[in-house]
């Protein structure tokens, strides 16, 4: 028999849930409610599948007596009985019946998006944010708006020492006398208050320059840079007001900026379209250009607008992200591997089981600020007036949409339940669900779906690479 497992988790009692597939010539098994993934033989993949329908001993031997032999079949069904007696296999959900109360947990804010600038210097076809401006006004945010914030963010984090600031827009080079000045600020306020800042920035690059990758390489954790992949492609989805495509003026600055911060603490972020399912080609040209850390997503758009993820792209997607998987256990085989942030997966680590079940924690430790100082849920949420909860003169004062978000998490959601997913996308975004069906508390299918694959890719990966030690 064959068994070998990549991760060995302990769990409880609850309700079972397995997830079984083949990829890349490998059987895998996730026991979703401990996390342990197994490598399996065809006998035992078949045999796990017969046990999973509540079949027993005798049946499976009578099922599967002209495929194997009943001595071997026997010696299968134990192991997989030792794996269960382990709680490694088949083990039973333990949190959906013993889950906190999420509405009356304790929570502190503890990350701000600001929009340092509702303004854009590129008019991308597919932004939620509308050249920058989020369904309103071109504004940029003041050093006043912006301290305010930084002062909310303090005055509200409890005990919490490591606080997060992205700087975002539109583009934040475009207000960037302020980024360097809250910096400073933010700087000043750790000392006063043991709190450590951790800044991030996502940019475009048009107006990167040499000063600007200076201080960022001194204060910012880490660094977005903004394209789409192929010239052609980036180009069409990414131009400039006046229709000039931005590829050659950004490239350049990009591989100097990466190279600059040792391949480390940054990610090139593009976003791939109906124009370019085979994208694929652009995650691998990235890489060619010596990009050592790589996120292409897909675009989340309403059906109506041409470039859109429709249900009958998903095949093609799903072959695209086994070709990608492939070709990166290949080239991290020969040495020159790259990351790629879809196929990241953490076994062994990763966030306490509360935060997998609730996500990111939009609209209760992560808020975004408006330059004017209004703070919504989330960078997607602003300009949705239903969403307002606030402001930096006068504090939240929705806490009822607070204490909705606090509830959103994967027993809420009815899609979620059983999904084998559920502990790796935590239900997935809530402006999708939103945006999608009206509630926070649904899911995004296309997104689901996408998520699904992407965790069976990344769990291969492990597999494979393993394989390889």
């Amino acid at each position: 028999m064959f068994i070998r497992c990549l991760l060995s988790v302990n769990n409880g009692r609850g309700q079972i849930v397995i997830h079984q597939y083949k990829n890349n010539g490998y059987n895998i098994v996730l026991d979703t409610n401990s996390g342990a993934v197994h490598v399996v033989d065809d006998l035992v993949y078949d045999v796990i599948g017969l046990l999973d329908q509540g079949k027993d001993s005798n049946s499976i031997c009578q099922e599967l007596k002209s495929a194997y032999p009943e001595s071997d079949v026997k010696e299968a069904i134990s192991e997989c009985h030792e794996l269960e007696e382990a709680g490694q296999l088949f083990t039973k959900d333990i949190y959906r019946d013993a889950i906190i109360d999420f509405k009356a947990r304790q929570t502190v804010v503890k990350a701000l998006c600001l929009h340092i600038a509702h303004d854009c210097n590129l008019a991308c076809k597919y932004c939620f944010a509308e050249e920058g401006e989020y369904h309103g006004r071109r504004a940029l945010m003041s050093f006043e708006v912006g301290k305010k914030a930084l002062d909310f963010l303090i005055a509200n984090s409890g005990s919490r020492r490591n606080l997060e600031v992205d700087f975002f827009g539109g583009e934040p080079l475009m207000n960037w006398q302020v980024v360097k000045d809250l910096v400073k600020y933010g700087r000043e306020q750790e000392k006063l208050h043991d709190k450590k800042f951790r800044f991030t920035l996502t940019t475009n690059g048009v107006l990167l320059n040499d000063e600007v990758m200076e201080f960022c390489n001194k204060e910012m954790a880490n660094v977005v840079l903004s394209i789409d992949g192929r010239k052609e492609i980036h180009d069409l989805m990414r131009p400039f007001r006046g229709g000039k495509g931005s590829y050659d003026l950004i490239i350049p600055k990009f591989q100097k900026f990466a190279e600059s911060r040792n391949q480390e603490k940054y990610y090139v972020r593009g976003t791939f379209t109906r124009n370019n399912l085979d994208f694929a080609e652009d995650v691998l040209h990235l890489a060619d250009l010596g990009f050592k850390q790589i996120s292409v997503e897909p675009v989340v758009a309403q059906e109506s607008e041409d470039y859109s993820i429709r249900e009958e792209d998903i095949p093609k997607i799903c072959e695209e992200y086994d070709k990608l998987a492939k070709e990166m256990i290949k080239r991290e085989k020969e040495g020159r591997g790259f990351n790629f942030f879809h196929f990241m997966i953490d076994l062994t680590g990763g966030p306490c089981v509360y935060k997998r079940l609730s996500g990111c924690g939009s609209g209760t430790e992560y808020l975004a600020v408006t330059p004017w100082g209004d703070f919504y849920p989330c960078h997607q949420f602003v300009g949705q007036e239903e969403f307002l909860m606030g402001n930096v003169d006068e504090g939240l004062k929705r806490l009822d949409i607070r204490d909705e978000f606090k509830c959103c998490n994967v027993y809420a959601k009815e899609k979620c339940r059983d999904c084998f997913a559920r502990f790796y996308c935590s239900g997935g975004c809530a402006a999708n669900s939103y945006n999608f069906h009206g509630s926070i508390n649904d899911a995004y299918d296309i997104g689901c779906k996408l998520q699904q694959k992407r965790i069976e890719c990344a769990i291969m990966i492990k597999a494979a690479l393993a394989d390889a030690e």
